[in-house]
C-alpha cells in the first residue's frame, strides 16, 4: 500500500490518542457468536485484537453487546487503521460505527472520527489504486457519517480523483437518473436528500471531470440528472 497522506496520518495519530485504553469493562457480549475469551479483548484496553476477531466484532449487530458504543470505541484506534490501509478485510453493509450514535460522544471522540472520515476519503481520492473500491469508500464514509455533502464538498480537484469520478458515475448513474439511490449503505434518515444532492452535485461538478478524463458521453449523460425526471427520458440525447 502506498503511504498515507499527511492529513490521514494527523487524523490516525488523534483516534490514537483520543481513544487511547479504552474498553468496555463489563462486556459479556454474545456467548453464540464469540467465546469467552475472544469477549475478553473488549474488555481489556492496550491489547490488539486479531484481524479476523477484530472484522467480526465490528460488523456484529448493536444487540451482540452489552455496551456497543463502549465496544466502538474500544475497537476505534484499530479499525480506523484497519479501514485506511485495507485490512479490514472487506467493506459491508452494517458497519458498527453506521449504527452507533457517536455525535453524541464528547466532542474530543466525536471531532476525532469526524476529520478521519474526510481524511480517509480524501486520501482514497488522490490515490490510483486504494486498498477498496472508491464507491465503496464512499458507501461506508457517508454512511457513518449520516450525509453525503461532507464528502462531495471534500472532492477535491486532483486528477486521480477526476479519474474517480469516472469511475462512481458508472457505478451511480443509472440509479440516479431513475432517481433511485445508488449507495449500498442507508445514509441517516434522508435518503431522498441525498438522492437529490447526488443528482445536483453532479450534474454541476462532474461533467467538465469527465470530460477532461476522455469521457464525453458520460459527462453529456450525467448533465441530464439536471432535468426533471421526465424531460430526463424525454431527452434527445
Amino acid at each position: 500500500m502506498s503511504s498515507l497522506s499527511p492529513a490521514l496520518d494527523a487524523a490516525l495519530a488523534d483516534i490514537d490518542t483520543v481513544f487511547n485504553g479504552f474498553a468496555s469493562p463489563t462486556e459479556t457480549g454474545c456467548g453464540r457468536c464469540f467465546d469467552p475469551e475472544e469477549t475478553a479483548y473488549l474488555r481489556t484496553p492496550y491489547t490488539r485484537v486479531p484481524a479476523d476477531l477484530l472484522r467480526r466484532f465490528v460488523y456484529k449487530s448493536p444487540d451482540h453487546f452489552e455496551d456497543h458504543a463502549a465496544v466502538m470505541r474500544r475497537l476505534l484506534p484499530q479499525c480506523a487503521r484497519a479501514m485506511a490501509d485495507g485490512s479490514l478485510d472487506v467493506l459491508w453493509w452494517g458497519h458498527g460505527l453506521s449504527r452507533v450514535d457517536w455525535r453524541s460522544w464528547p466532542t474530543a471522540q466525536a471531532d476525532a472520527l469526524d476529520v478521519f472520515l474526510l481524511a480517509w476519503w480524501q486520501d482514497a481520492l488522490v490515490t490510483p489504486e486504494p486498498p477498496y473500491g472508491i464507491a465503496d469508500i464512499f458507501d461506508m464514509v457517508t454512511a457513518i457519517h449520516g450525509d453525503v455533502t461532507a464528502f462531495l464538498d471534500g472532492w477535491i480537484r486532483h486528477p486521480t480523483a477526476d479519474a474517480h469520478a469516472v469511475q462512481c458515475v458508472r457505478h451511480w448513474l443509472d440509479d440516479l437518473l431513475s432517481d433511485a439511490s445508488p449507495l449500498s449503505f442507508r445514509v441517516g434518515d434522508g435518503e431522498d436528500a441525498a438522492v437529490a444532492e447526488l443528482q445536483s452535485w453532479l450534474a454541476a461538478h462532474a461533467p467538465a471531470r469527465l470530460r477532461a478524463q476522455g469521457e464525453p458521453d458520460l459527462a453529456a449523460r450525467t448533465e441530464l440528472l439536471a432535468l426533471p425526471h421526465d424531460e430526463r427520458w424525454a431527452h434527445p440525447y
